[in-house]
């Protein structure tokens, strides 16, 4: 018996149709289509996944690749792809990419409509701040760094605009031509930002905040702590850890532990102190986690700086303050590298202001 093409395909369509409700198909041909319904459902809709317990974040979708971090309970990521059943490839709210589990006892999936292509975008051009309100004594909400894109919901004022980060973040930052450049006309009406339509209804989770300040401090003098011994070297590489100068080893740990690139030099972290933060020339009022700036060594007593203008005496010496009367610091060869030292009379003498790096 003949049997016509159309009446064999449409046997076959409806033959795999029945096996695919039925639950026959191979886990192969079974993840295939659940692939094929994920890449429609991707082109409609944007992905993002909360995490429900520490996972690890990997270079490949395989326990045997190599660990970039480990993603905490309550972090958002965006989802890129569902790799196979047992990976997702996803992007970190700092936009790093890698693999992790798709257990349900690991992240909770939901999905928000497509938002209309923004009007206008922006590139920020140096780390800036992202503030909950259009001030600065509003909380900050995290960072933007350099080369990242945000979508401009508002010019709110001749200082300040309203955007939403690249991880759904919405917040307020300066609009000043050395933090941000719009790349489009400005928008006068804010763009509502889409609410996300579980699937399948996860129970509520909290959004993350912005970790505290301490923790963040608390963080960096760690990383710090990490590099106790390491050999002091005037000029030091700024591409490598195995020797530092005073301003080298406090920008390092800054980048390791806040994803924080301060300048490469004491002076312009002095300077950068000062534009980002309020600087207090009393020792007392210092804070655990605060930088201090100091001049040159001019002698062990009072005396011999005594009727030095230090609000223009040149910077040449950076240190952590602990607290205590204590100084994480790296200042010379002989001295032994990375140290904590005592905040000694010889230090205070030296000292010409200090302030905090995050606020």
């Amino acid at each position: 018996m003949i049997v016509s093409h159309k009446k064999l395909t449409a046997s076959l369509l409806v033959s795999a149709t029945l096996a695919l409700s039925l639950g026959v198909l191979s886990p192969q041909q079974s993840f295939a289509a659940s692939a094929s319904a994920n890449s429609s459902l991707a082109a409609s809709a944007v992905q993002t996944g909360i995490i429900q317990s520490s996972v690890r974040l990997r270079t490949t979708p395989s326990t045997s690749g190599k660990v970039l971090k480990y993603l905490s309970k309550g972090d958002q990521v965006t989802i890129l792809e569902a790799t196979n059943s047992y990976w997702y490839k996803v992007r970190t709210a700092d936009g790093e990419i890698g693999y992790t589990s798709t257990g349900d006892q690991y992240i909770s999936v939901i999905t928000a409509p497509v938002a209309t292509p923004a009007v206008q975008t922006a590139v920020i051009q140096s780390t800036v701040r992202l503030r909950e309100t259009p001030s600065t004594s509003g909380k900050v909400l995290g960072y933007l760094y350099k080369n990242d894109q945000v979508t401009i919901l508002e010019e709110t004022n001749s200082y300040w605009y309203k955007v939403r980060a690249a991880n759904g973040t919405t917040g307020y930052t300066s609009s000043a031509d050395q933090y941000i450049e719009a790349t489009a006309a400005p928008v006068p009406t804010p763009i509502p930002t889409p609410i996300p339509t579980p699937i399948p209804t996860p129970a509520p989770t909290p959004v993350p905040t912005a970790p505290p300040q301490a923790a963040v401090i608390e963080s960096v003098i760690a990383a710090g702590m990490g590099y106790l011994g390491t050999p002091y070297e005037y000029g030091s590489s700024r591409n490598d850890t195995s020797t530092f100068d005073c301003s080298d080893f406090i920008r390092q740990i800054f980048m390791d532990a806040a994803n924080l690139k301060l300048p490469a030099d004491s002076r312009q972290q002095g300077d950068w102190v000062k534009q980002n933060s309020n600087v207090v020339t009393d020792i007392a009022g210092l804070k655990r986690g605060d930088l201090m700036f100091f001049m040159d060594y001019k002698g062990s007593s009072a005396s011999a700086y005594a009727g030095i203008d230090k609000s223009t005496a040149r910077i040449t010496h950076v240190a952590m303050y602990l607290g205590d009367g204590q100084l994480l610091q790296t200042y010379s060869v002989s001295s032994g590298g990375v140290r904590v030292d005592k905040l000694s009379a010889s230090w205070m003498n030296r000292f010409l202001y200090g302030g905090s790096v995050i606020r």
